[in-house]
């Protein structure tokens, strides 16, 4: 895979960096880390590629990406929530702890989320369906894009193929680490869902918001 990344980054330059990011990040499973990766190596080795454009785009698409899947999630993930909810034991009182934990903790999921080949596809959708405030969101959405893209992107362009090697067993494991927490976070809220829903009441008292209505033709 990655000789074809290569070759297509060759072709197209940083901005199907950028592409390939934004579409991972809405929750198309395209490899956007392995592309960034490899991207950067590319600029390292070869010299014909710049890391600052890299870096910039790579910046640019999973920010604009997480805002679409913020959107999305916003106009009809919310809905779904709603509407199907309950076929998955999601009540309304369980659906309102979800917006009063993204209230609260929303910005250190979204930001960390950036580091996690599973979360990063999923996060920004769920936060939009959940209702984080639209100005925290776009806080953590840039700070985590900088940091993550930053950070995979200096490593890969100073050690090189080296970190190509590594890419795999590290997103197995973090992958193995998320379905975990999850398990791990399930049960925790289900031990502490009365204290949660009595939290999640006082931040946010009264019913659930309505579902906006869409416009007629």
């Amino acid at each position: 895979m990655t000789h074809h990344l290569t070759a297509l980054i060759a072709a197209y330059g940083s901005w199907l960096v950028a592409v390939i990011i934004a579409l991972e990040c809405i929750g198309i499973p395209l490899p956007g880390e392995t592309i960034l990766v490899t991207a950067a190596i590319y600029a390292g080795s070869t010299r014909e590629l710049s890391i600052g454009s890299v870096i910039i785009a790579a910046i640019l698409g999973g920010i604009a990406g997480n805002i679409v899947a913020f959107w999305l999630g916003r106009r009809f993930g919310y809905a779904l929530l709603l509407r199907y909810g309950n076929y998955v034991h999601l009540t309304p009182a369980r659906i309102k702890i979800g917006q009063y934990l993204f209230l609260r903790y929303g910005g250190n999921v979204v930001f960390f989320a950036r580091f996690v080949p599973i979360l990063r596809s999923y996060a920004a959708f769920f936060a939009g369906a959940n209702y984080m405030p639209w100005r925290s969101f776009m806080v953590a959405n840039v700070a985590g894009a900088a940091a993550w893209v930053g950070m995979d992107c200096l490593i890969a362009y100073n050690l090189g193929k080296e970190v190509a090697e590594l890419a795999g067993p590290v997103g197995t494991a973090l992958a193995v680490a998320v379905i975990a927490g999850f398990i791990l976070l399930g049960a925790l809220l289900v031990r502490h869902e009365k204290r949660l829903e009595v939290a999640a009441e006082l931040a946010l008292p009264g019913p659930l918001r309505p579902v906006r209505a869409k416009r007629g033709p």
